[in-house]
């Protein structure tokens, strides 16, 4: 059996938290080996909402950690995906801490093993067979426009930019190569295009995808906007974007504090 980290990331999500925490039923903790919460400074009563939510999980491990400081949720994969590798994790499973996507659409997958054949495993809010609830008809639009020009220039058909569910190899994120891209949340496009950069084996999958008492930190035209500034520059000079140069953001400390661990019972 594969050792599989869930990395729930976490920031002011208070009453969403507990229903992810709920997700981790006992035929999801048969699957797993640890549930790791990831909290970014929230500053209502989430962390407390986590750790009782996590001590209801008694299958598995469950950690819950928080940041030092306030790195973005891109810096929070940073701390979850370091986390897989000092501890041998053979994957990383990113479950956002919002509410939005659900773990039991990855557990067909899991049965059948079919996540060992890629490096990236991504939950795909426009996959064909997936399923939006709440999702804005605009949105919905301009996610598709946007993925389409993407897959224009990867030459690859791009389902998602970043939905709130993945997959992760650890001996992909082995390199550390995550460790240079910015903290903000275009953190999972430049993970994405790297993939591609790469040559990485990548899979899309359907998911559902839920979007009701959720408040997004991403502002559709300045995220989009980021992405094409993004695109351009992978055009331009995709070989300097992911070279092994130094960024400000490789030379910061993702240090965190535990707040709470509870041994499978």
């Amino acid at each position: 059996m594969d050792k599989i980290l869930v990395f729930v990331p976490m920031y002011n999500c208070e009453n969403q938290i507990v229903r992810v925490l709920k997700q981790i039923t006992p035929e999801v903790q048969k699957r797993i080996h640890t549930v790791l919460v990831v909290d970014n400074g929230s500053k209502d009563n989430g962390r407390e909402a986590a750790r009782e939510g996590l001590k209801v999980i008694t299958g598995c491990e469950t950690r819950l950690i928080r940041n030092r400081q306030n790195v973005s949720l891109g810096g929070s994969h940073k701390v979850a995906f370091n986390y897989t590798l000092s501890n041998n994790f053979d994957y990383c499973i990113v479950l956002h801490g919002d509410d939005q996507a659900d773990i039991a659409d990855l557990i067909p997958y899991l049965d059948s093993g079919q996540y060992r054949s890629y490096d990236c495993f991504l939950g795909a809010r426009f996959h064909h067979k997936s399923k939006l609830l709440g999702y804005s008809r605009f949105k919905t639009l301009g996610n598709h426009v946007l993925n389409f020009l993407i897959s224009l220039v990867m030459l690859k058909w791009v389902k998602d930019m970043g939905s709130g569910i993945n997959m992760y190899k650890s001996s992909y994120l082995k390199s550390k190569h995550y460790l240079k891209y910015p903290n903000d949340l275009t953190f999972n496009v430049f993970m994405l295009f790297h993939a591609y950069y790469l040559g990485a084996t990548l899979h899309y999958f359907p998911i559902t995808w839920r979007e009701f008492d959720q408040v997004s930190n991403a502002k559709a035209f300045k995220q989009a906007k980021r992405i094409l500034r993004l695109v351009v520059s992978y055009m331009a000079q995709k070989k300097w974007l992911f070279s092994d140069r130094e960024t400000p953001e490789a030379q910061m400390k993702y240090d965190f504090d535990e707040l709470f661990f509870q041994p499978v019972s």
